[in-house]
């Protein structure tokens, strides 16, 4: 997902709520229906195609069609109706808390956890448990769907995420990942061998044109730049295991860049083999280690690190 995404929420009952989007220049010429499925994944565009006919969507205040496409500043307004905004209740789940102070908490996101709530997944989500934690003081820039989420990593990615518990804390580290300055460095495990040590991919990322579940690497101009910077750290038996640093910050990045390079991260099904090589091995193997930005306050900057996963450890020692 782009960083720069719904930039204010507001509920206008206690069922709905109505989204504020802004479109950059790297969205400029994109359909509006493409745009909203692409900041809002639970929702097909189909369905989205349905709110722009019955009148949910605005752009610069005016009704548009699905087909209109999108001049940099656009102001769109997205009004989800009453069933896709389900009650976000508070649950007692632990969490693994790397830092915390009084405007943000950096975490460590276990495998098999859901950052926010979307179609399917209510519950047991990062954000009911960030809601017990935090007592609801949370930021609400991102609506109450994705109370304090900056950004995000995949169910079955592991890692370190920060928080905002202020809206002030969020709008400087949103403003730091638009202008690429946080630090973000990920591991993972591809099927096969990197000839290269180091190696830079770039490609714009958008929409796959023949999966709507998938992003891609796509031609010039369409998609959004992206960068991913690998470094090799152990060549394994028909396996590497690497680094991973971002330049951008995509949906599904470095798993669309691997994969386009011809070595998909293992255990990943969308974007690798359905079958994994390696037996009852659920989800791809990705973790989120090192994250470091500037204090929201203090302008100081902070380094966290997310220590591998013990599976993954003994997957590395395994192969």
């Amino acid at each position: 997902m782009s960083d720069r995404q719904t930039v204010q929420a507001t509920e206008t009952d206690s069922k709905t709520v109505r989204l504020t989007m802004l479109a950059d220049y790297e969205e400029e010429g994109e359909r509006i229906d493409s745009f909203i499925a692409s900041h809002e994944e639970n929702l097909s565009r189909s369905y989205i195609q349905k709110i722009i006919r019955g009148g949910g969507v605005l752009v610069n205040e005016a009704a548009v069609k699905a087909s209109y496409r999108l001049k940099e500043d656009d102001r769109i307004i997205l009004t989800l109706p009453p069933d896709q905004t389900p009650d976000i209740l508070p649950e007692n789940i632990p969490l693994d808390i790397l830092y915390e102070d009084a405007q943000l908490l950096v975490v460590n996101k276990p495998k098999d956890m859901v950052v926010h709530p979307s179609a399917g997944h209510g519950e047991h989500t990062l954000v009911n448990a960030l809601l017990y934690h935090c007592r609801g003081s949370l930021s609400g820039i991102n609506g109450v769907l994705r109370p304090g989420i900056v950004h995000r990593i995949d169910k079955d990615t592991t890692g370190a995420l920060v928080i905002c518990k202020t809206d002030e804390a969020h709008r400087n580290l949103a403003e730091q990942l638009a202008s690429h300055s946080i630090t973000r460095e990920y591991r993972a495990i591809t099927i096969g061998n990197l000839k290269e040590e180091e190696l830079t991919i770039s490609g714009n990322i958008g929409r796959d044109p023949k999966d709507r579940k998938k992003m891609a690497v796509v031609p010039d101009p369409s998609g959004k730049p992206a960068v991913t910077h690998v470094a090799v750290l152990k060549q394994l038996k028909g396996y590497s295991y690497i680094a991973c640093r971002l330049e951008t910050g995509r949906t599904h990045q470095i798993r669309v860049h691997l994969s386009h390079k011809g070595f998909p991260i293992l255990g990943d099904p969308l974007y690798g083999p359905h079958k994994s090589p390696i037996p009852h091995l659920q989800g791809q193997t990705l973790h989120a280690m090192l994250l470091g930005f500037r204090h929201p306050s203090t302008g100081e900057y902070m380094e966290f690190q997310a220590p591998l996963p013990d599976y993954f450890e003994k997957l590395i020692h395994t192969l």
